[in-house]
């Protein structure tokens, strides 16, 4: 393929998303599984799930595009509604394709789906069946009703432990021929570095290096940047009970996401709260990440958790 498959585009991780299956960097399971589905002509109802960034919506787009289909996407966070199933989702897939094939209905961030959506959603499945397929996309795939699930074939997108090492090179090699691309100078010890920062979140490596690279070529200052940016820092200023810089820290960071902060801390649990909190920790990371799905401002809902983690929760001492 031709690197910058969109090149018009002056975001890196459109630029350069992947148009094909076989371009794509993902776990060998997942890209044979998609490969013959496409090569069979149909793609079932599926679940792709597994973390930020790691390719569910390219290879979906892909195999779509690959077999020629007529999609209906729509992002579940942002415009799907009763109205929208209603008025739209039925009526696209109660029409014959102008191709003759099976049409398809596309719902990215499917996780954020409303629970007023979601139960007569099923009976479109159902309904249509014949006519449309159905394709969701999730981070955290218990947040769909397993109605839901149950009609849809799951894939999960969890890189195996011994293809790791080798996805990660693969990489590597895929960012060095954008930043040539690009003309952006570099230095490959930090790159590598970034890569094993971010991995296997491709989107943000990306974001990432093109947001360092508008100042100049990638090398050791972007390191301190992500130092800078790191969760340690917003962990000691809890710990030091300065909410204050805290909720400065959230604000600057928020364009991180939300929830690979969540991720984070939740990872650190045992090194930064005593034995006893760290139920309560876990507790409270998990109402503010489910509240994720609703809120208005998840600027103010992570700055919420940060208060009740505070109050709540018994630091270590660092």
């Amino acid at each position: 393929m031709s690197l910058a498959a969109d090149s018009s585009n002056p975001v890196w991780t459109e630029r350069y998303r992947p148009p094909t299956i076989k371009d794509m960097i993902l776990p060998t399971a997942v890209k044979k599984d998609f490969m013959a589905m496409v090569s069979g002509g149909e793609i079932p109802n599926l679940l792709l799930f597994g973390r930020p960034g790691i390719g569910k919506t390219t290879i979906a787009m892909a195999a779509l595009n690959e077999l020629g289909a007529d999609v209906y996407k729509l992002n579940g966070s942002m415009e799907a509604n009763i109205h929208t199933l209603r008025d739209k989702i039925v009526s696209f897939a109660s029409t014959m394709s102008f191709s003759g094939g099976r049409k398809y209905v596309f719902f990215d961030e499917a996780d954020y789906l409303s629970h007023t959506v979601q139960p007569p959603l099923r009976g479109v499945i159902e309904e249509y069946s014949r006519n449309a397929g159905f394709i969701f996309t999730a981070n955290y795939p218990e947040r769909i009703l397993e109605p839901i699930r149950s009609r849809c074939i799951p894939v999960d997108f969890k890189i195996p432990a011994d293809e790791v090492v080798a996805l990660k090179a693969e990489f590597f090699r895929r960012v060095l021929a954008i930043l040539d691309n690009e003309k952006v100078s570099y230095d490959k010890a930090v790159v590598a570095q970034v890569i094993e920062r971010f991995f296997p979140d491709m989107r943000q490596t990306l974001n990432q290096l093109q947001k360092y690279a508008a100042s100049g070529p990638i090398d050791t200052g972007i390191l301190t940047v992500m130092k800078d940016a790191s969760v340690e820092s917003l962990v000691s200023m809890m710990r030091r009970k300065k909410y204050t810089e805290a909720r400065k820290w959230v604000a600057e960071n928020i364009d991180v996401g939300t929830t690979t902060i969540f991720r984070r801390i939740y990872d650190m649990a045992r090194d930064i709260v005593t034995p006893e909190s760290v139920p309560q920790l876990v507790l409270v990371l998990g109402k503010y990440q489910y509240q994720l799905s609703f809120v208005a401002d998840p600027e103010i809902n992570m700055s919420a958790c940060i208060a009740e983690v505070m109050a709540s929760c018994q630091f270590l001492n660092g």
